[in-house]
């Protein structure tokens, strides 16, 4: 269901959008707390780890509690309004240029839709696409996250105001660069291993023990999201670094801060200070965000196109009977 599929020709791109978001707004309730609890291991500087002296962070529990006792139960969901722009928009725009392409792929090349190679292309290509257009509500998102209490941004407009008027508009892109390097082949690597996934689990499984296809998209996304994670993790990290730029005050009560002058200077302060380990903070928490959140994507997505497909067939029999 995932690529246009020249057989079915069930789903338009329209409704894919529709799916898109439908999956993106779902998946971004279940996830905000883990998302949180990644964004202050990778912001933190000092090793995470109960030995590192001014250490505001050791582990997933630790810091879940942590920020239970200090900021409350609604601190899982900080940011989570920017967030939830963000995910229904991403999704929208991912899912809608991805089927968009395959079919342009499919109908102008000699290439197959269903092809893995053709799903890793089109995948990145409209992630980027979806990145540039939501990139400032992430930046939000990440600034909301990121605060400690008390807070420098009060709501969503008072945050955009203030960003616009003491740092300038480019402050919504900050990260962009980093951003779009790894969030092509995360995408790609996200569509095109649960295509391969797909493809085998079809090949292993006997037809008796098909009926079971929710859960299958569910373990197929989960796999696939642990994957691509793993091989851009450190982008992602570069990306939240940046992202907090000019945003150094608020990170006071967190432990030490960091001032970058871009991607090549962050990658060195990194490198010097933290070693290669530091490119991998928050990898936990980011992998079970990413075996949750690309699982439930796929099986959203999946879920809301064939109920969008029963619809369309329900509609089509009451006008033949009628």
């Amino acid at each position: 269901m995932v690529g246009y599929d020249p057989e079915a020709k069930c789903v338009s791109t329209v409704e894919a959008a529709a799916a898109g978001s439908a999956s993106g707004f779902v998946t971004r309730v279940l996830i905000s707390p883990l998302d949180v609890i990644k964004i202050r291991f990778q912001l933190q500087i000092e090793r995470l780890s109960f030995k590192t002296p001014g250490a505001k962070y050791h582990g997933i529990l630790q810091a879940a509690r942590r920020i239970f006792q200090e900021e409350g139960m609604l601190a899982f969901w900080k940011g989570h309004v920017p967030a939830q722009l963000l995910s229904v928009g991403y999704g929208a725009v991912q899912f809608m240029a991805f089927e968009s392409l395959t079919k342009l792929v499919h109908n102008v090349t000699s290439y197959n839709a269903r092809n893995s190679f053709v799903h890793f292309i089109c995948g990145g290509l409209s992630a980027c696409t979806a990145t540039v257009a939501v990139q400032p509500v992430d930046t939000l998102r990440t600034r909301f996250a990121a605060q400690g209490e008390p807070k420098i941004y009060q709501n969503l407009h008072h945050a955009v105001v203030t960003m616009y008027q003491t740092e300038g508009p480019r402050a919504f892109y900050r990260g962009l660069t980093p951003t779009i390097i790894a969030v092509f082949p995360y995408a790609g690597f996200q569509f095109s291993f649960y295509n391969i996934l797909q493809q085998f689990s079809e090949r292993m499984i006997p037809d008796e023990g098909k009926e079971g296809g929710n859960v299958k998209n569910l373990v197929c996304g989960s796999c696939a999201g642990i994957i691509s994670k793993t091989l851009t993790y450190p982008f992602d990290l570069i990306k939240k670094r940046l992202q907090v730029g000019g945003f150094e005050h608020a990170r006071a009560a967190f432990g030490q801060v960091r001032i970058y002058r871009g991607l090549l200077d962050c990658i060195r302060q990194i490198m010097r200070e933290e070693g290669p380990g530091g490119f991998f903070k928050g990898l936990s928490p980011s992998l079970l965000k990413a075996a949750v959140s690309t699982g439930l994507i796929f099986f959203t997505y999946e879920l809301f196109c064939s109920l969008l497909c029963a619809l369309k067939s329900a509609d089509s029999s009451k006008r033949k009977g009628g």
